[in-house]
C-alpha cells in the first residue's frame, strides 16, 4: 500500500495538504484516475474506450474533480489508494464494474487479482455493473454490495457507428472476429468455423483485428495462426487487419457482414454493440453478458454451459451452422441488430445516465 501512495505522490490534486477539498457542488467534474486519456485517433481498448466517449461532456480533470471514476477492465495503478485519498478530500467514487477473475479466465493468482476490485466494490459510493453477469460473477467472487449500484451496459455513438450505406452483395460473405485477440482459442475457433463454412459457402472470408497477444512473440502467435489457417486450407480466406482506433473502427465493421463472438463467459463486449450498431448480427458463444446483449433477435448464441473452472471454446460444427443460417436471412438479422443497438444502447442515453448519478451523488 506504501508503494501505491508513493506512486501518486506526483498528483498534487491528491496529496497537496494546501489545497481546499475538492468542489461538491454541481457540475460534476471528473478524474478518471489517468494522467492523460488518448484522443480518438488512437488505439485503445476495455476501459478507456468509455473515456475517450465521456471526455466532450466530462474532460479528464485530475487537477480539480468531485468524482473520481474508475473502470475494472483499465483500472489506474494503485486504484484502493487513489479512492481513498479522494474521499479523504471529499470527492465522490464511482466503480464501473466489468469482469472479475476467476480461475479458467485467469489461472493461477485469480484471488489476488480479485482483492483490490472487491475493496473497491465494498467502498465506493456507487457502483455501475456492465452486465447481470458482471453483477452475478461480482457477487459471487468478490461479495455482494449493499450500497447504491445499477446495470449498465457499454454504450455505442449510434450516430457514427451506422450500418453500410451502399447495398452490398452477400455472395462473398466477411465475417469478422473483431477485437483485440490475446487468447489462442478464439482465434482458432474462428479459423475452424471458417474451414466448415467455406464447405457450404465457398466465398467466405475471416477478417481478424488487433494484436495477437496471448504469447508474449507475437511473430510466433502469427506463425500459429498461419499454420493452422494453412492445415485447414482457407490461408488465402483470412485476413489480419491488426489494430485500430476508435475513428477507424465503423468502416471496418462496414467491411464485414456477421460478427463473429468466440471468447467463452465474455462479461459486456463493447465490440458486440459497436458491430450491432453497424447492422452486424451475431454468432457468439451463449455464455457470459453476450446472450443479454444480442437478445432474441439480433444474432444466434451457440449453447455453452456454465463454467469457472474452464474455458469452453464454442463447438465449431454447431457455430458454422449457426453463420450459415444467419446469412440466409442477413438482411433480417442485420436490421434486428442495429434497432437493438439504437433502442437499447445508444451513448446518448449512457452519458445521460451517467449524468444523474454524479448529480446524485453531489448533491
Amino acid at each position: 500500500m506504501r508503494q501505491a501512495i508513493s506512486l501518486m505522490s506526483s498528483l498534487p490534486a491528491l496529496l497537496s495538504e494546501n489545497r481546499a477539498s475538492v468542489p461538491r457542488c454541481l457540475p460534476p467534474q471528473v478524474w478518471y484516475g489517468q494522467p492523460r486519456i488518448p484522443s480518438s485517433l488512437e488505439p485503445a481498448i476495455g476501459g478507456i474506450v468509455k473515456f475517450q466517449r465521456m471526455q466532450d461532456i466530462y474532460p479528464n480533470s485530475p487537477a480539480r474533480f468531485n468524482i473520481l471514476y474508475m473502470v475494472s477492465s483499465q483500472p489506474p495503478r494503485g486504484a484502493v489508494a487513489l479512492a481513498r485519498l479522494a474521499r479523504r478530500k471529499g470527492a465522490k467514487v464511482v466503480w464501473n464494474q466489468d469482469g472479475v477473475a476467476y480461475p479458467a479466465w485467469h489461472g493461477p493468482g485469480w484471488q489476488q487479482a480479485n482483492r483490490p476490485m472487491a475493496r473497491l466494490i465494498r467502498h465506493a459510493d456507487y457502483v455501475f455493473y456492465q452486465s447481470q453477469f458482471c453483477k452475478d460473477s461480482a457477487d459471487r467472487y468478490l461479495g455482494a454490495r449493499s450500497k447504491p449500484w445499477d446495470i449498465l451496459y457499454n454504450a455505442v455513438d449510434t450516430t457514427r457507428f451506422t450500418p453500410a450505406t451502399a447495398d452490398r452483395t452477400t455472395e462473398e460473405l466477411v465475417l469478422l472476429l473483431g477485437g483485440t485477440q490475446y487468447q489462442w482459442y478464439r482465434v482458432a475457433s474462428a479459423i475452424e468455423v471458417l474451414a466448415r463454412v467455406v464447405k457450404t459457402r465457398p466465398a467466405t472470408r475471416l477478417l481478424i483485428t488487433g494484436r495477437l497477444t496471448w504469447t508474449p512473440d507475437e511473430a510466433l502467435a502469427l506463425e500459429a495462426v498461419k499454420r493452422l489457417a494453412q492445415e485447414r486450407q482457407v490461408l488465402d480466406r483470412l485476413t489480419l487487419v491488426g489494430p485500430y482506433t476508435q475513428v477507424e473502427a465503423p468502416d471496418i465493421f462496414r467491411r464485414a457482414h456477421i460478427l463473429l463472438h468466440t471468447k467463452y463467459n465474455d462479461p459486456s463486449p463493447g465490440l458486440v454493440i459497436e458491430a450491432m450498431a453497424c447492422g452486424l448480427p451475431v454468432v457468439y458463444s451463449c455464455s457470459g453478458g453476450v446472450p443479454e446483449i444480442v437478445g432474441q433477435d439480433a444474432g444466434v448464441g451457440v449453447p455453452a454451459e456454465l463454467s469457472w473452472e474452464q474455458d469452453i471454446p464454442p463447438d465449431p460444427n454447431v457455430m458454422a451452422e449457426a453463420v450459415v443460417a444467419v446469412a440466409s436471412r442477413l438482411s433480417e438479422y442485420s436490421r434486428a441488430a442495429r434497432e437493438r443497438a439504437v433502442s437499447n444502447f445508444d451513448l446518448d442515453a449512457w452519458l445521460l445516465r451517467h449524468q444523474q448519478a454524479f448529480e446524485e451523488l453531489l448533491t
